[in-house]
């Protein structure tokens, strides 16, 4: 979930005292398509919730869960799906020196574990990544992560760091009337640096790993995914009273290793986005963030190359305002245009986005 980010490179645990957060407000995603295209247009509403509290000097606990509802207009007709989210808590524990930091989390099946076949297309529209919707699942069995962090120091500037976690899922019923899902459990390495560049400059960059079990159904059939290797780095640089961030995510999920044909083997694929910020303070409570964003992805089967799915730029902007020390408003207005492939071809799209937050802490 959106609240429950990954613990910092440097492991810091949380400082003295008693802290709360809370946030919640409203976020639409919304894409229209080319004429000959299966979809017209796929919205989502998502009305995310998060509160994060801590416990102690070295003890917090967070909880994110939401409310969405998404409708698509196809060729055959209009398809909706509404309801809460999964929930996920999560309760971390820090080390007195900072260094160590060890988390366990759960997922409450709070939001719908089994759907409509007629569902399914908008499902599947949801989960595509290119178009990266805030809620591209409305809910599963739920499941338990445990996992850790820790920093090293590579000299004055540079830190060192490494983290692992293992996610079990729960079994559950993901189409109505069908049978059980059984997802294979998920191993995840991570291994990071982050650090000063030049004289005022920041960068972070990580590296993941991750494989999982196959999926058992239950009426016996399997499915497999390949292991999966991220690559993130974040470059922040001063540009005058304005701070300037460039990244770039990418991620290639190959294909599966030791299965037969029984299995039925998730394509491989690749997620690439890359973008820029500015950030400019315009005032001690106001600051502007004008940003863009590209974004593509390929995928393809276990041999040969890799076909584009689809592309969008993103450009947009952001406004931060703090009405009190207690109280920030966070308004992004953002608008995509890109294509997505359709039985060889492609056809164009249009995608507003536009997100309202409000933040409380104390």
């Amino acid at each position: 979930m959106w609240l429950c980010a990954a613990a910092p490179l440097a492991a810091q645990g949380p400082g003295d005292g008693v802290g709360t957060a809370a946030r919640t407000g409203v976020v639409f995603d919304g894409y229209y398509f080319g004429s000959s295209y299966a979809f017209h247009h796929v919205v989502e509403w998502t009305v995310p919730v998060g509160l994060s509290h801590r416990l102690g000097p070295s003890l917090t606990v967070d909880l994110s869960s939401g409310y969405a509802h998404a409708a698509a207009a196809t060729t055959s007709g209009t398809l909706e799906l509404s309801g809460p989210t999964d929930t996920d808590v999560r309760l971390s524990w820090a080390s007195v020196s900072g260094r160590l930091i060890v988390s366990v989390a759960g997922t409450l099946p709070t939001g719908k574990r089994a759907v409509d076949t007629s569902a399914v297309p908008l499902l599947s529209a949801l989960a595509t990544e290119v178009l990266n919707f805030t809620t591209p699942s409305f809910g599963t069995g739920g499941g338990v992560t445990g996992g850790f962090a820790t920093a090293f120091k590579l000299g004055e500037r540079w830190a060192l760091g490494v983290g692992g976690s293992y996610r079990w899922y729960a079994r559950y019923t993901p189409v109505a009337g069908g049978g059980d899902l059984e997802p294979g459990g998920e191993a995840r390495v991570r291994l990071g640096a982050e650090g000063r560049v030049g004289g005022r400059g920041y960068f972070r960059g990580a590296a993941v790993y991750a494989t999982s079990g196959a999926d058992t159904l239950g009426a016996g059939s399997r499915s497999a995914s390949g292991p999966r290797f991220l690559v993130y780095s974040g470059l922040s640089l001063p540009a005058g009273r304005s701070s300037l961030s460039l990244y770039a995510y990418d991620r290639y999920r190959l294909r599966p290793h030791g299965y037969d044909s029984t299995v039925v083997q998730v394509p491989r694929g690749n997620v690439l986005a890359l973008g820029v910020r500015l950030e400019r303070p315009l005032s001690p409570v106001l600051s502007l963030a004008p940003n863009v964003e590209f974004r593509h992805e390929l995928a393809g089967p276990a041999t040969g190359s890799l076909a584009l799915l689809g592309w969008l730029v993103r450009p947009g902007v952001d406004v931060r305002y703090r009405a009190s020390a207690a109280w920030t408003v966070l308004v992004q207005g953002q608008a995509a245009f890109g294509r997505v492939a359709d039985n060889g071809s492609s056809v164009p799209l249009v995608g507003p986005r536009a997100v309202v937050l409000l933040e409380w802490a104390r």
